[in-house]
């Protein structure tokens, strides 16, 4: 779980628009970050094994 004070530092508007970076929409994390689903890779698989993201399943060959 992130820092709450990074979490608002990060929705601010920066100064830049390269100093930009994305974080987890539920956890806050800023890194493994999957920008198709905007989640870490932690929450993405949660809850890619809950089956609460549409279209995602476990492989199996």
């Amino acid at each position: 779980m992130a820092k709450e004070s990074q979490i608002v530092k990060s929705a601010r508007p920066n100064k830049f628009r390269t100093r930009r970076y994305v974080r987890c929409k539920i956890c806050g994390r800023s890194r493994g970050f999957m920008r198709r689903f905007e989640i870490c890779r932690i929450c993405f698989r949660e809850l890619s094994s809950q089956g609460l993201i549409p279209g995602v399943t476990k492989a199996s060959w």
